[in-house]
């Protein structure tokens, strides 16, 4: 059993970090504010709720909840320029913090790339370091489903893309910092998990995470030390 002193030493020697994005490095969940500005957020935030506490299979759930809203290219442009996401406060000082010590920074989330990358592009983290579901949409912009072959687009997919990232980049140590279960999931092959509960507090990760901070200033002060 690693002690938590060792977790810090371990947070601290990292070579890469990985984000997940709704609730943590932004304070929404992107479905829900899609579902909102879409007019049908009732029935899609409880869904968002089941899957989040694991009582779901992520696919189907996602699934569900894309045919419920029926979101068009427009509407998710739309929704970028009327509400976009807002930071966790602490997160912008944290990420510029770990890429000056050249640590690589990744945002992993079962989210949608076009919302994520707005997103990178604010934390000047590079769109090639995201990975989310891609969103289809017909010709006329109309939306099509969405991309299944993408590993964010099934249960255990978090951990897929570490290990990916672990094949590809050879990183010794990577961290996986979320707030939900499949987060949580995602270590290992992630080599320290952090849970956050700064937006929203998810039980299950709070109960069974051996590190877990409810404010990015304790991971900067970390650094700091």
């Amino acid at each position: 059993m690693v002690s938590h002193s060792e977790l810090k030493q371990l947070f601290c020697a990292a070579d890469a970090v990985c984000f997940d994005v709704d609730s943590t490095v932004i304070r929404e969940e992107g479905i829900d504010e899609l579902a909102r500005f879409c007019g049908v957020e009732d029935a899609v935030s409880e869904m968002t709720r089941r899957a989040m506490g694991g009582a779901l299979p992520f696919r189907a759930a996602l699934t569900e909840r894309l045919a419920l809203i029926q979101p068009s290219r427009e509407q998710v442009q739309r929704l970028l320029a009327e509400r976009p996401p807002h930071l966790t406060p602490g997160i912008r000082e944290l990420v510029s913090r770990l890429q000056e010590r050249n640590v690589q920074v990744f945002l992993i989330s079962g989210g949608f790339r076009s919302i994520v990358e707005h997103v990178a592009a604010k934390l000047n983290i590079p769109a090639a370091n995201v990975f989310a579901n891609r969103l289809k949409f017909y010709f006329n912009g109309e939306y099509a489903g969405f991309d299944e072959t993408q590993p964010t687009a099934e249960s255990g997919g978090k951990g897929k893309v570490i290990k990916f990232l672990k094949e590809k980049y050879h990183f010794k140590k990577i961290i996986m910092i979320g707030d939900g279960a499949t987060d949580m999931e995602a270590c290992p092959p992630a080599d320290v998990f952090i849970g956050f509960g700064g937006n929203v507090i998810r039980q299950q990760v709070k109960d069974n995470a051996r590190w877990y901070i409810t404010d990015f200033v304790e991971l900067l002060g970390e650094l700091e030390e």
